[in-house]
């Protein structure tokens, strides 16, 4: 008797156990279907886009509270689950992204888990320095500028980058066109000039061409900003590493105005003369052989016209005002250059 009793209280909870799993799958696949569905039903049918700033820190569910109360989101707890479900819930990136409230929740997820933010594109110029470099993305509010000059001094980041340049990132920072989101941050955009310096720069042909010569890489990249800076002419940039090797060989002082104009605190567009003997390691005029490091950002062709001079006699070079250059093999000749291209302009204003 007792047998059959615990035979049949065995078989009652069998069965009410394959009932209580079935009506938890049922109510399951109920939910994951209810998800889905939520998935890939948009908050409202309007175009209107708006844009929305997901900050650093933020979490999951104060993202999906933020974009509820945005209206670009129903449910936000929905979102939360939906989110985990396609177990994206530690995927969320920052920065701003643009979205309306047609846009159906899973592709809402898509774009923050992905990191499609909205991009903002800045060009550096050649030529350009740090300071001038930093004020480009306080602009465009992408970094704080001197936010932006403290990592280029950052030891630990100088380290990690195998950059061997003084204490400064000056000149290793590539001039081109980049794009970055408003999260990217002050670290990662001035690695991100820096590897693509690497990049563009450090080729092992490049570096194998200066290991042959009698600069280092560092006097290398000095050399072509003090190129970069002298003219905005192709043509020009081998002729003016020549007359610049050919001081150095000579032992002469390089007395090139922008590393004079470097060296300045403040700088108002004119150079005067008592500015030639300002007490700075970057003032060539006072100074013999190259500034101790960069004077800005040069582009690839002043790199290479560093390496490859023209073969010439020249020493001296002055302005004809007009971009180009009058190149002198003696004081003589340059003293005439100077009083027939610069002298007389001034005498014409």
């Amino acid at each position: 008797m007792a047998g059959q009793l615990a035979k049949s209280f065995r078989q009652r909870l069998q069965s009410r156990l394959i009932l209580f799993f079935a009506v938890m799958g049922v109510t399951g696949i109920v939910f994951i279907v209810l998800l889905y569905n939520y998935g890939n039903t948009p908050a409202s049918s309007s175009p209107v886009e708006q844009v929305v700033d997901i900050k650093p820190g933020m979490n999951l569910r104060q993202v999906a509270n933020f974009l509820a109360e945005k209206k670009l989101l129903d449910e936000p707890s929905a979102f939360v689950l939906y989110t985990y479900l396609q177990g994206k819930q530690n995927r969320i990136q920052a920065g701003e992204y643009r979205f309306s409230p047609s846009i159906p929740p899973w592709k809402i997820l898509e774009s923050l888990t992905n990191g499609t933010a909205i991009l903002y594109t800045v060009t550096i110029p050649e030529g350009y320095r740090i300071t001038e470099i930093a004020e480009l993305f306080e602009k465009k509010g992408l970094a704080n500028k001197e936010a932006f000059i403290a990592e280029t001094r950052n030891q630990k980041l100088l380290d990690a980058l195998q950059i061997s340049s003084g204490g400064s990132l000056e000149g290793y920072l590539y001039p081109d066109t980049y794009k970055f989101s408003k999260a990217a941050g002050a670290k990662k955009i001035v690695k991100t000039l820096v590897d693509t310096f690497k990049q563009r720069v450090q080729k092992p042909e490049l570096m194998q061409q200066a290991k042959a010569g009698k600069l280092t890489f560092h006097e290398i990249v000095t050399l072509a900003s003090l190129i970069e800076k002298e003219t905005g002419l192709g043509a020009e940039r081998k002729l003016i590493s020549s007359v610049f090797h050919n001081r150095l060989v000579k032992k002469m002082r390089l007395q090139t105005d922008p590393t004079v104009i470097y060296a300045m605190v403040n700088f108002d567009g004119n150079i005067r003369k008592k500015d030639l003997s300002i007490d700075s390691p970057y003032n060539t005029y006072k100074h013999f052989g190259l500034p101790p490091g960069p004077i800005a950002s040069p582009g690839l062709d002043s790199i290479r016209a560093a390496m490859e001079p023209d073969h010439s006699d020249f020493l001296y070079f002055v302005s004809r005002k007009d971009g180009s250059h009058q190149f002198s093999t003696n004081y003589k000749d340059h003293t005439r250059a100077i009083q027939k291209y610069q002298l007389s302009h001034r005498a014409r204003g």
